[in-house]
């Protein structure tokens, strides 16, 4: 296989694999969290290798969920105290289990290829040259590894998918309904885990909770439903780890942080554009709501102050604009509005309710 398709399949499937797990990372508020297991999971690395002495061992894996799950639990039980939120129990817990991974490294395993960096940052375009033997083929273990990973985060999202959907969106009634939401969001975190350890030859941490948060978090801008966010961020997903890699090669610059800029910026332009939750529709959104408030109020100005005294000066129109203090442009955009929908009219200079104006009011 040529190693061009082989540095993009391993993209896409470590891609596919941390996007699954992270749509129910972003849905449970969960999302820093990942960046501080991906970090801190180096901690588990570390005292696997001490104990086995061999980079290729599954023990790493192991030792590593271990770690990660331990990552949650203390963050949580720092929370629980009701002295430390959340992002100051993450800003505790990450950095003193990293620190002590560092240290470890840096004191006893010099000699060892075991470095900070090989973890964080990843190399996709040496990928391919790690290989193994399927069925007579050659193929990167890279590829093998994070579809394998895949097919388990694929399984645990299909078989517990109704656990999954009650425990993130109402905690209590799933303990209600004897779900078990407790030891489910430890196999999740679990799976977190093992899907980052797992990643970190191919691709590095960063574009670990790059995967794990940016895809999940852009389908969220663009659905409600789940199965079509979990799909949305598979595809979101696969597409920047494509995009990034031709990208990377065009320019000449690092695969891995080629496809994390262009997650961002799938982000950036989802943010601004999309059609339900974006910025432009939310502005736009805020001006009609600001616009049919104010229509409002001006038609109940002119109910109330209709047939009295006062009407010819609170309802004139050269003077109606000292009574509800608008600026003269805003004043003539709502008159306009209203005119235009045939809520009032013009009667010797001075502005009235229509039959539809006055059953707006009454409504």
């Amino acid at each position: 296989m040529v190693f061009s398709v082989e540095i993009q399949l391993i993209a896409i499937m470590v891609a596919s694999a941390c996007s699954i797990l992270g749509t129910f990372l972003v849905l449970k508020s969960m999302s820093m969290v990942s960046d501080a297991i991906t970090h801190t999971i180096l901690l588990g690395i570390v005292i696997a290798f001490f104990a086995v002495h061999d980079l290729n061992s599954p023990l790493l894996i192991v030792g590593a969920g271990i770690v990660g799950v331990l990552t949650v639990y203390l963050v949580e039980l720092l929370n629980s105290t009701r002295l430390v939120k959340e992002d100051s129990a993450i800003g505790v817990v990450f950095p003193l289990l990293f620190s002590i991974a560092v240290i470890l490294i840096s004191k006893y395993a010099g000699n060892v290829h075991l470095d900070v960096d090989s973890v964080l940052l990843g190399e996709l375009a040496f990928a391919p040259f790690n290989r193994v033997q399927i069925f007579g083929f050659s193929v990167a273990k890279g590829l093998v590894t994070t579809f394998v990973i895949f097919l388990i985060n694929l399984s645990f999202v299909v078989i517990f998918f109704k656990e999954l959907k009650i425990s993130v969106f109402d905690k209590a009634l799933a303990i209600t309904l004897g779900m078990k939401p407790i030891l489910i969001h430890y196999i999740l975190m679990s799976l977190v885990s093992m899907t980052a350890v797992s990643s970190f030859e191919a691709v590095g941490s960063i574009l670990v909770v790059a995967f794990m948060i940016g895809p999940p978090i852009t389908a969220y801008l663009l659905t409600d439903k789940l199965k079509v966010m979990i799909g949305l961020s598979l595809v979101l997903g696969a597409v920047a780890s494509i995009i990034g890699f031709h990208l990377a090669r065009f320019f000449d610059v690092s695969i891995a942080g080629s496809i994390a800029v262009i997650i961002g910026v799938i982000f950036l332009v989802t943010l601004i554009f999309s059609p339900k939750k974006g910025l432009i529709f939310t502005i736009n959104r805020k001006k009609s709501q600001k616009m049919a408030f104010s229509l409002r109020i001006l038609l109940i100005h002119l109910s109330n102050n209709a047939n009295t005294k006062k009407e010819k000066d609170e309802c004139g129109v050269e003077t109606i604009e000292n009574h509800l203090r608008w600026s003269k442009s805003f004043l003539k955009k709502v008159i306009d509005k209203a005119e235009k929908s045939k809520y009032i009219y013009v009667d010797n200079g001075v502005f009235k309710l229509s039959e539809r104006g006055e059953k707006v009011v009454a409504s």
